[in-house]
């Protein structure tokens, strides 16, 4: 009866009231009172001195018109107008003038109905107590999310949106998670600060997870659990709500946390110690000692019973004095103004003779290291001096704790010595604890441990980010002067231009500029990618890429630039260039401006044609060049649009392929191409029937495989000879490298086959299987078993394409004149490995080089062969190597060349490892950053099932050659499922195990917590950590420079993933002697290898919450990125980095643990989350 009474009120009341959701959409869409035109098709009529007129009834002027068109009478024009209520004139908002080209995508933004709602599949960019962002552009309210759902960055979620063309933004009304399922009875795997993991594969963070009341998550809890599909790190699934079944019999204890430790550290029952326990900055293996006050100010007797350190500290730089001090000794009696007493002088690091001696070859160096550690040194059976530590250190008692009983009478003061030897660079802190009777104090003793090595890279000048330059607005009339061509390098190449433009569109440009949602002008970004709609997504992907692109270059802009004058080109000096900052390319387009008398205002087009450090060299025009007087230019960078453009033209290829290519859902197989038989295997060589006991194989998981062979990963096999004997061609059925393993075999076999073409063949490759060489191999069977065939090889970069050449020509098994090698026009010469010269020399002549039998190029010159009238199916096969750094549109350019019917096609490479480099975060945000590899491995059809793969489409190669099982264990569990197989040279991977700097014999990895500042100079944006490159260098000296079985430099690779702190490293390097090693970012190092890798991780802000980071970590938060770092080396993996900051990302806390668990863990305190979890799992063992 109630509720009936109420809805009769309600209903008479109704008309008295809006709902607040109407009232919403009324302030959305800018008022009630407004009505909204949509013309298409509409036409100027009239054009006056400051408006004009559509259809004779809409008023505009030019400020309306996108892109500030030019209008005449009769032009066909879009527009949006508005009217105040009924009785008003049409006004219009925007204009855009009607096209045939590929800028009329742009219409779609002024037919857009503001009432409808379109769906929108996307990942939560940002949120916060009130709402937030999908793709960055799309806004939703915390009223718009489904029931029970609480959102976090990552999320991939379903929307329904509306458009408000008014204000060029959109909005969703709903949201919820893309996919989500229930997980039963599974265990919490980690919990590491206020993030955790469920059953190692489910990611979840304790301020957006649904709990009971009262209950907290503690590791081994036994759960249930409602996960949704997210990119967190490297998992895909997080936890929305969970439930305890049953409570953990192990339930961690924390050492020490927080809460505790502010509880140990006040003063208790009238004892009052001193708070000043810092050390302050200390000189490496500088001695200090520091005197801890107690003063008894109740009216009892206490006792101290014992004095010990909590163990924070690995190094042991903290040690206890031999004796308690009464206040009457002769030591500092004031606790408010005592200081830590030196014991030694500082001196670098360099320099000093012991633990970083610095040994030579020469023959005085055995006898400079016996001197500085006396009688006392001894060769350990590796090949270095070793000091006995406690004949070293006789002065300096090395007591971590002190039991005894003190007692300390009211008014009396009692000081606790501490002495502290600086042994770990950069901040350490430890616990001192104060034993009572029926209490315990604490104390924080902290030290700041400095090298003087350090003031060698100190910031040179303050930073001070790059203001925007302002750009000159030349109102005046341009007169252009354009260079003569350029001079023809290969004279032989005919490149007939028949590629569009493609023109970015105007709307577009202004939306992006505007800083407006994307979607209002694209609607085709926010629909799920199809082959209807795949065109039109990725031309706004590349368009957006271009507009970030056109920014950068126009930051690095330079107003009034004076060049000098050489013979021929003229000269311009570019600040940064050498860091990459402009990125400049050889044909690269500048433009120079110079204004003159009467309003005009000349350009000078210039090309540029060598580029020196951080000089360029521009050809001109000839009479400018001679007649330039020093006299200042306005210098702006322009954009190279051909690979875009390429692009952009393998899209328009793209739609002759069926969904069986691109979008497969159902798998047809063809008759085999080779219908011929395979001999069976036959047995290995008698060497390789009984293997030494050294070379087995293992298992990462601790099971042995029967398989074993002598193989090496492709970076070892470096050296090329220019003539290379040619081989006897193996029979028909045979393999051509006898060595490959039976997963390369079958992938060999599946791409010989070619039975599930045209759909595409993944060649599943994770780091150190041997991809290149099973591709080589292929590429061979293709070549020799289906004579009809021709073979276009195609890879992201220039040195992947010419590793991939080099390998075909060592084989053996190829003649001369069937290989070309086709090169951007652009490439240097003196960059073309002299063994390809004769390969590249064939492929100067693009319409001569697609003849050949295998080509092999970039993905971007292969576009090359759109420009000469290729029929489609010229070319029968297409491997695309490392096919995951390559965007999809790039992996188009070479596909398009196929036969949509009869082609093949052959990915390979990794998903797990480095992607595209995608410099717009809109561009990224809506795709761009997928690779075609990443997108398919993801589909049905190319999933792993409980069975594993299709073996007709995917080839996973499990089979490592390069690394240690202890360096191979941790990314095989957290990428590859945990089935990477170690089939490496013993004596190679075991070298380093008993290397005596190893916290754990036979455990080659090791984390050195360094606890530094990140720092920044100049204009310079990128970080460098001072600290940190001198425990690099620190590292490497002890490596290349010990006396016996010294590591060459060459073997010895470091990665950083910030430019200046390369920069930064390789000043010290130099300063040691040790410049052959190589240094550079992760991006440097794939596809490489080295026997022992130093990581140096930068960042150490410590005052970061989980929204910043993102932004904080920077590079370090891209899983990707972090398992190309860690599975580049063979023997000996360090990773310098504060682990305060890292254990808040996900790959790097499992990281730490593995290496905290393992006892490979140096450098200052630990996180207490990592002590809390190792504790827990020896209280398990127990």
């Amino acid at each position: 009866m109630l509720t009936a009474v109420q809805l009769l009120i309600s209903k008479l009341l109704s008309p008295l009231w809006r709902r607040a959701e109407d009232e919403d959409n009324e302030y959305y869409y800018g008022g009630g009172m407004k009505e909204i035109r949509q013309m298409r098709g509409g036409v100027v009529t009239q054009l006056c001195q400051d408006y004009g007129l559509i259809d004779h009834s809409v008023y505009f002027t030019a400020g309306e018109v996108l892109g500030g068109v030019p209008l005449c009478v009769g032009d066909p024009v879009h527009a949006l107008a508005v009217r105040d209520g009924v009785h008003g004139g049409w006004r219009a908002l925007r204009v855009e003038k009607q096209m045939d080209t590929w800028e009329g995508g742009a219409r779609a933004s002024l037919e857009l109905d503001p009432n409808k709602l379109r769906s929108l599949i996307g990942t939560v960019t940002s949120c916060d107590k009130d709402g937030g962002f999908i793709n960055q552009t799309t806004y939703f309210p915390r009223s718009a999310l489904s029931e029970g759902f609480e959102p976090m960055k990552g999320d991939w979620v379903q929307a329904q949106y509306v458009i408000s063309p008014l204000e060029w933004s959109s909005q969703a009304r709903t949201v919820a998670p893309l996919r989500y399922r229930r997980m039963d009875k599974v265990y919490v795997s980690n919990i590491f600060g206020s993030n955790g993991i469920v059953e190692d594969s489910v990611f979840f963070s304790l301020d957006s997870l649904l709990l009971p009341a009262g209950y907290q998550p503690t590791k081994g809890d036994l759960v249930s659990v409602v996960v949704v599909e997210s990119s967190q790190s490297f998992y895909c699934w997080r936890a929305l709500c969970m439930a305890p079944i049953k409570p953990s019999l192990y339930s961690a204890v924390p050492i020490c946390p927080d809460a505790d430790i502010q509880t140990l550290l006040e003063n208790k029952e009238g004892l009052v110690v001193s708070e000043e326990t810092q050390f302050g900055s200390m000189f490496f293996e500088e001695t200090k000692e520091l005197q801890v006050w107690i003063h008894n100010t109740s009216s009892e007797t206490h006792t101290l019973k014992c004095c010990e350190f909590a163990g924070w500290d690995s190094e042991e730089q903290f040690t206890l004095g031999p004796r308690l001090s009464p206040s009457n000794h002769n030591t500092p009696s004031d606790p408010q103004n005592q200081q830590a007493i030196s014991q030694k002088n500082p001196k670098g690091l360099v320099a000093g003779i012991g633990l970083f001696s610095l040994p030579s070859t020469s023959s005085g160096t055995a006898e400079k290291i016996k001197e500085g550690c006396e009688t006392d040194s001894e060769v350990d059976k590796h090949g270095e001096f070793e000091c006995d530590s406690k004949k070293c250190n006789k002065e300096t008692p090395t007591v971590l704790g002190i039991e005894r009983n003190q007692e300390i009478a009211p008014g009396e003061k009692v000081s606790v010595t501490v002495c502290c030897q600086a042994k770990n660079l950069g901040c350490c802190t430890e616990l001192l604890l104060l034993h009572f009777s029926s209490f315990t104090i604490g104390r924080r003793l902290e030290v700041s441990v400095n090298s003087i090595e350090e003031n060698l890279l100190k910031p040179s000048t303050t930073y001070c980010p790059v203001e925007p330059v302002p750009q000159p607005q030349y109102h005046a009339q341009v007169v252009r002067v354009m260079a003569p061509a350029p001079p023809v390098r290969l004279a032989r190449r005919h490149l007939p231009n028949f590629l569009g433009n493609y023109t970015l569109p105007q709307a577009l440009r202004e939306c992006v500029e505007a800083k407006k949602d994307v979607l209002v002008v694209q609607p085709a970004l926010g629909e799920p990618l199809s082959l209807s709609s795949m065109g039109a997504h990725f031309s706004a992907l590349l368009w957006l890429e271009e507009l970030q692109a056109e920014k950068e270059l126009r930051e690095f802009s330079i107003n009034g630039a004076l060049l000098r004058k050489g013979t021929i080109y003229l000269h311009l000096e570019v600040p940064g260039l050498c860091e990459g900052r402009p990125s400049l390319f050889i044909g690269d387009k500048v433009v120079l401006r110079k204004p003159c008398s009467g309003g005009f205002v000349v350009e000078y087009i210039g090309y540029v044609t060598e580029i020196s450090e951080e000089d360029v060299s521009l050809r001109v025009n000839k009479d400018f060049q001679q007649s330039y007087l020093g006299e200042p230019l306005d210098v702006e960078f322009t954009y190279n649009r051909v690979t875009m453009r390429r692009c952009h033209c393998a899209l328009e290829q793209a739609k002759h392929f069926g969904e069986n290519v691109l979008f497969p859902k159902v798998l047809q197989l063809q008759h085999p191409v080779w219908t011929g038989e395979w001999e069976p295997e036959k047995l290995q060589k008698s060497n390789e029937d009984e293997p030494p006991e050294q070379d087995e194989g293992v298992c990462v998981n601790g099971e042995k495989s029967p398989l074993t062979m002598d193989m090496v990963s492709v970076y070892t096999q470096t050296k090329t000879d220019l003539k290379t004997p040619a081989k006897h061609t193996p029979k028909p059925g045979q393999f051509f490298n006898s060595n490959l393993n039976p997963a390369q075999r079958q992938a060999v076999k599946r791409i010989l086959g070619g039975e599930c073409r045209p759909t595409p063949y993944v060649l599943f490759g994770p780091p150190g299987t041997g991809k290149t060489i099973t591709l080589v191999e292929a590429i061979l069977q293709v070549y020799h078993r289906v004579t009809g065939s021709r073979i276009l090889v195609c890879t992201p970069s220039n040195s992947a394409a010419d590793l991939i050449c080099i390998r075909l020509h060592e084989s053996g098994f190829l003649p001369a004149a069937s290989l070309a090698r086709v090169n951007a026009t652009c490439r240097p010469e003196e960059s073309i490995p002299e063994v390809l010269h004769q390969y590249s020399r064939a492929g100067e002549d693009i319409r001569n080089a697609c003849f050949h039998r295998i080509v092999v190029s970039t993905c971007s010159s292969a576009g090359m062969f759109y420009q000469i009238g290729l029929r489609i199916g010229h070319f029968t096969h297409v491997f695309l190597d490392e096919a995951g750094q390559a965007t999809e549109p790039e992996a188009q350019i070479p596909l398009g060349l196929l036969s949509e019917r009869t082609g093949q096609i052959v990915l390979a490479g990794d998903p797990k490892q480095l992607g595209p480099v995608v410099k717009s975060k809109l561009a990224e945000a809506f795709g761009l950053g997928v690779s075609l590899l990443e997108r398919l491995m993801a589909n049905p059809l190319y999933s792993c099932s409980e069975n594993g793969y299709n073996p007709l489409l995917v080839t996973k190669l499990v089979y490592n050659y390069r690394s240690h099982e202890v360096l191979l264990a941790l990314p095989s569990r957290l990428f590859y499922g945990g089935e990477l197989c170690v089939r490496s040279q013993r004596s190679v991977v075991d070298s380093l195990c008993h290397w005596s700097r190893l916290p754990t014999k036979g455990f080659p990895l090791i984390f050195h917590g360094v606890r530094g500042s990140e720092m920044r100079e100049g204009s310079n944006p990128s970080w460098f950590n001072p600290v940190e490159a001198v425990q690099v260098m620190l590292y490497c000296c002890q490596l290349a420079k010990r006396l016996y079985n010294p590591i060459p430099a060459t073997d010895i690779g470091i990665i950083s993933p910030y430019r200046k702190q390369v920069e930064k490293i390789r000043v010290l390097l130099h300063k040691v002697g040790l410049g052959d090693i190589k240094v550079g970012s992760v991006e440097e190092f794939q596809g490489q290898e080295f026997l022992v890798i130093i990581l140096s991780t930068v960042r150490s802000n410590e005052d970061l919450s989980g929204s910043d980071l993102q932004n904080v970590l920077g590079f370090l938060s891209n899983p990707k990125r972090f398992n190309v770092a860690i599975t580049r080396s063979k023997a000996l993996l360090i990773t310098i980095g504060n682990p305060h900051v890292l254990i808040k990302e996900a790959c790097f806390y499992a990281l730490l643990q593995y290496a905290y668990d393992n006892g490979a863990y140096l450098g200052c305190d630990p996180p207490v989350s990592l002590r809390a979890t190792h504790g827990t799992d020896l209280k398990k063992e127990k």
